[in-house]
């Protein structure tokens, strides 16, 4: 199971966006509210998560939304560092889209990898070799430098997962 990290504050776009790509995917995901059943993101849109925890036993990656206070909830969240713990150590999907990349950067889990984030936060990124591309995959980490890449984003995570080009064919069909 995929699980897309949603607490107060996160960027919706960076969140629907990707989420509604890797849906069309047909590839099983599930939003989990951090420190609240109904996070609100940075413009007051309110979203129902699917659940509050996740499933280790059953994880197959992690998606981390960007936006403010959002990245800086998730950061402090022992359900989520908990679960990038796991990825990392069980080398599983970890996507992270602008300011997100942070808390991947300050854990020291994006050194000597390539990456992207939102400009400003770069030096949260510890020793990554930093991308002026707008995604980024490194291994089974794939970055994004913010809402207007969200689409590309999610079309990269389906990429990983399912291969054979069916996250571009996917935003084909969204005429993207």
């Amino acid at each position: 199971m995929l699980y897309m990290f949603l607490a107060d504050g996160f960027e919706e776009t960076e969140a629907i966006a990707p989420l509604d790509v890797i849906r069309r995917a047909a590839i099983d995901i599930k939003t989990v509210g951090i420190g609240s059943d109904m996070p609100c993101s940075t413009h007051g849109v309110y979203v129902k998560p699917d659940c509050l925890d996740v499933d280790m036993s059953d994880i197959s990656g992690i998606i981390l939304p960007g936006g403010m206070p959002g990245t800086l909830n998730l950061q402090k969240s022992p359900v989520v560092s908990g679960a990038i713990e796991h990825c990392a150590k069980e080398n599983k999907l970890i996507a992270a889209i602008c300011a997100a990349p942070m808390i991947l950067g300050e854990l020291g889990l994006l050194d000597g990898r390539r990456a992207t984030c939102f400009p400003g936060f770069e030096d949260s990124l510890g020793d990554a070799e930093l991308s002026d591309l707008g995604v980024v995959r490194d291994g089974n980490f794939i970055t994004a430098a913010g809402a207007g890449k969200a689409l590309e984003f999610g079309a990269e995570i389906v990429d990983y997962i399912l291969g054979d080009d069916k996250g571009r064919k996917t935003l084909k069909k969204m005429q993207f």
